[in-house]
């Protein structure tokens, strides 16, 4: 049976769009509670009964999360212009070579907006 699982993260962050027009309400520095859901696609283990162990998601996604949580991403290699779009992206580069089963990400600015990245 092939299942889709999905583990919710919350991180808090501050950027800018550098390259949206001057007056944008973007331009300026502003923050974030940023929701990430993070989506593995599997088969079932029929002795375990499981795709994966959601703690072993949780040993590769954590840190990287934790690395965005309370910083201004457009320091970070690669964020320059952290749009929901290159950010989602960025995870997935980050998160994909530890856990071959990524699926889908999927990030939220606030609670009526979201991106996803599929593969």
């Amino acid at each position: 049976m092939r299942t889709r699982l999905g583990l919710d993260y919350h991180f808090e962050a501050a950027h800018f769009l550098p390259n949206v027009a001057d007056g944008h309400k973007c331009k300026r520095m502003h923050g974030h509670s940023y929701t990430v859901v993070v989506t593995v696609e599997g088969e079932v283990d029929p002795a375990m009964g499981w795709v994966i162990d959601f703690g072993d998601i949780d040993v590769v996604v954590g840190p990287v999360i934790a690395g965005l949580d309370h910083r201004l991403l457009n320091e970070l290699p690669g964020l320059a212009n952290p749009t929901s779009e290159l950010l989602a992206a960025w995870l997935w580069n980050q998160i994909k070579p530890a856990l071959p089963i990524l699926a889908e990400i999927s990030v939220s600015e606030t609670p009526a907006s979201r991106c996803v990245v599929r593969g």
